[in-house]
């Protein structure tokens, strides 16, 4: 024992080397035993391996065929230059892609930043993304190294490429933690998926645009940049070698090596601040200046009208900006809504009546409106009473979905014209807008009051409990096909307008279009009032089971 008043014993600190093969253990041990824990978790485990090795091996077998080709050099590097990006953004929206590396789990342990960046960078390499990069690299260097100088250059750019991806990542992820773990690290993630949905959009749109500019030589200005950018300067280093400019491919080998030293140093400044800065658990979440900031009513809020409507209004936005589930169908619909007219636009393809798509997205959001509540509907249900207090509850969700999608819908037909060319189409193209929205809000009302379901908060890409999935496609299709008969008046007045060569009449879809979906809108809220009332306890209990 030591003696009482004698300075403690010091803390044994292990270094890097100490540290490599016990981090590598680790993470293959709770690989392992998070494989074990359900054989579905094994499978797509198993799966994401076969088909990455796959196409692993299938990108380094293109890659070598294209060896000599006069494009290769173009094609590699920016293709690493996309794949260094993914490495990037990647961690904002998957954060928990890794837990078993996640620096705050380890910030009571006597660990050192530098060895403990070390040692976390290996284990690092162990992984179904870095074996796709170094696949990449390697195929890369195949493809490109002409002559002994270049191959000596690949042999150095090949790790050098895989080091920077994995510290470009671990520096992100660290310096991100504390966002990456709170809420709104979860709505990021929430958010993944219409990331991914957008960027495939782009890429096709790309590629299209690719192909009709004469393919990859268009793209050598952007290459003769991005070859200058780590990573991808180590491949444009071995680019330059065997063309023989070993002036330029000391200069890209060298700006990739302090590439890697300067992540290495932001990741161990990350860590040092992580390890040694409070959190939220030892600061007070509030200070006292804060106290009582909720009392009344400030901001926006103050514009909304007094009495249940303002506040169910209130409520209503602030599930779009805090729930992540109903941000993310919100964050949906405006940017699909948006990105198919104009590119459809930009492409020449179709008409400009695509901007429409907008008003059916955005209107789909009336849909199931009790089921964002879940089991805290039962608050909402005691205060209504009769049909009259539905009414009201319905009619100002509806209001509050219209601030949004009224100017969205308005910006969206805007845009697609200007984009497209036809601004005498502008006008029936909104006047169709509002009466399908109009006709979204009603279908939505009833089948919010018929077929409620529940909206699981657990998962980020389940939208519905186990045995209501049935009850989603039939509310969602079902409204859409009702909503369009019900649109189909002022549909018919735009194609017998266009038929009959009217043009200069067009302008009268607007007010038509706007009278006419404010009628479709306030009678289905009216006729589902009554139903709502009416079937309470029958709500409560399909929105409680997730």
């Amino acid at each position: 024992m030591t003696a009482p008043g004698a300075p403690a014993a010091p803390v044994a600190v292990a270094g890097t080397a100490e540290l490599v093969p016990v981090f590598v253990r680790l993470k293959l041990t709770l690989l392992r035993n998070g494989l074990r824990q359900s054989a579905g978790r094994r499978a797509v485990y198993i799966v994401s391996l076969v088909l990455t090795a796959l196409l692993a091996v299938g990108l380094v077998l293109g890659l070598v065929a294209l060896r000599g080709h006069a494009q290769a050099h173009t094609l590699v590097v920016l293709l690493l230059g996309v794949v260094a990006l993914g490495w990037a953004v990647m961690p904002l929206f998957f954060p928990s892609g890794d837990e078993t590396l996640d620096p705050s789990r380890l910030v009571m342990l006597p660990l050192r930043p530098r060895p403990l960046t070390g040692a976390l960078l290996v284990a690092s390499l162990l992984g179904i993304g870095p074996l796709f990069t170094l696949a990449l690299a390697l195929g890369s260097v195949i493809s490109v190294a002409h002559g002994a100088v270049a191959v000596v250059t690949g042999v150095f750019a090949v790790p050098l490429t895989l080091l920077i991806c994995v510290a470009l990542a671990r520096s992100v992820a660290t310096a991100n933690v504390r966002l990456l773990t709170s809420r709104r690290g979860r709505d990021l993630a929430v958010l993944s998926g219409l990331v991914i949905a957008v960027g495939i959009q782009f890429v096709n749109f790309g590629i299209q645009r690719l192909s009709a500019a004469g393919g990859l030589s268009s793209l050598e200005p952007a290459a003769d940049v991005v070859r200058w950018i780590p990573p991808a300067s180590a491949l444009g280093a071995v680019g330059s070698a065997s063309d023989g400019a070993y002036g330029s491919a000391a200069g890209q080998l060298l700006l990739a090596v302090g590439a890697l030293v300067f992540l290495l140093w932001l990741w161990h400044r990350g860590l040092d601040k992580l390890m040694s800065s409070p959190d939220g658990s030892t600061v007070a979440a509030a200070g006292p200046d804060r106290r009582g900031a909720g009392a009344g009513r400030s901001g926006l809020s103050a514009l909304l009208p007094e009495g249940r409507t303002g506040a169910v209004m209130e409520r209503s936005l602030r599930y779009v900006a805090r729930d992540p589930k109903t941000k993310a169908a919100w964050v949906t619909a405006l940017a699909v809504g948006m990105i198919v007219p104009v590119i459809n636009a930009v492409q020449g393809v179709g008409s400009v009546y695509f901007a429409c798509f907008a008003a059916g997205m955005l209107g789909m959001q009336m849909y199931n409106q009790f089921g964002q509540d879940t089991s805290a509907f039962w608050m909402v249900a005691t205060t209504v009473s009769s049909a009259r207090d539905a009414y009201a509850e319905l009619r100002a969700r509806a209001l509050a979905l219209l601030l949004i999608t009224l100017p969205y819908t308005v910006l969206v037909a805007v845009v697609t014209a200007a984009v497209a060319g036809d601004w005498a189409a502008l006008p029936g193209v909104m006047g169709v807008s509002f009466a399908l929205l109009g006709g979204m809000l009603a279908t939505g009302a009833l089948a919010s009051a018929l077929a409620p379901y529940s909206i699981p908060q657990d998962g980020a890409f389940k939208n519905a409990v186990p045995g209501q999935a049935g009850l989603v496609w039939i509310s969602i299709l079902g409204g859409l096909l009702v909503s369009s008969v019900l649109s189909g008046p002022v549909i018919g007045l735009t194609v017998w307008l266009h038929v009959a060569d009217l043009h200069g009449w067009l302008w009268v879809l607007l007010p038509v279009g706007a009278v006419y979906g404010a009628f479709l809108a306030w009678a289905g809220v009216r006729m589902a009032a009554p139903r709502t009332a009416e079937r309470l306890p029958e709500i409560l209990a399909a929105v409680s089971k997730g």
